[in-house]
């Protein structure tokens, strides 16, 4: 029986899994759940420094015991919320979509001419967190998160934020702006009511901040000093997008 509740989502019949294709010319790039099987090529992208110099949270160098920890722990959420979504079809089928916490796909793939695929790389929305909701007074930054963390699901004043890397190997083609795009439109307006999110790029990585701009997001707030990472002090740039203003 069709998951109805996976809309817009399409079914692999190969394996059962979700997945999220992107539009033209991007058609062979899609997002999928997390898998186990990911972990090797994870491994190979955090440890290029053309990614983690741009990461925070990913230790250097990025070892087995990392990727086993990440993987299994960031699957589980992917998993959950198919599971919450394959209940909700059976208790009320043909029901109208419900308002979900979470996209169960993360994972950005190319699609290759024998239907294999290849992992390169991930895209995360959750809401937004600890440091995250960035504010110069450390109480009230604190008392942000709480308050953010505690909306019910479907609140339209839940402040989001978006992560996401990509292998170097297909950087400057488009492929990250196209796959936040299609997120944004197909899954994460729609099915998670999201109107605000803060996302934030290190000073330097302009690739990113392009990416962000690309979709609609506003440079709000620059620190030229925000902390020392990996032994370098590092600035941030803090980007803003809200549904209101598309």
């Amino acid at each position: 029986m069709v998951n109805r509740q996976l809309s817009p989502l399409q079914v692999n019949p190969r394996n059962g899994e979700p997945f999220l294709q992107l539009p033209s010319p991007h058609e062979h790039i899609i997002i999928t759940p997390l898998r186990l099987t990911d972990k090797p090529a994870i491994i190979d992208i955090m440890n290029d420094k053309r990614v983690s110099q741009w990461l925070e949270g990913p230790p250097y160098p990025y070892l087995q015991e990392h990727a086993d920890l990440w993987v299994d722990a960031n699957k589980e959420v992917c998993d959950v919320a198919i599971r919450e979504l394959e209940e909700e079809n059976r208790i009320h089928p043909g029901g109208p979509l419900k308002v979900v916490e979470s996209c169960p796909v993360r994972s950005i793939r190319e699609v290759k001419a024998d239907g294999t695929d290849v992992f390169l790389g991930d895209i995360r929305v959750d809401r937004c967190a600890n440091e995250e909701l960035d504010d110069d007074n450390a109480d009230k930054e604190n008392s942000l998160v709480d308050a953010n963390m505690a909306k019910q699901t479907g609140d339209p004043s839940i402040v989001w934020t978006i992560g996401d890397y990509l292998a170097p190997s297909h950087h400057r083609q488009g492929i990250m702006s196209a796959a936040i795009a299609a997120l944004l439109k197909d899954w994460v307006i729609p099915r998670c009511n999201v109107h605000i999110i803060r996302t934030y790029a290190m000073l330097g990585n302009e690739g990113s901040v392009g990416v962000f701009r690309k979709n609609g997001f506003k440079l709000v707030k620059t620190k030229k000093v925000w902390k020392e990472l990996k032994g370098k002090e590092r600035g941030l740039s803090v980007l803003e997008w809200r549904l209101e203003d598309q």
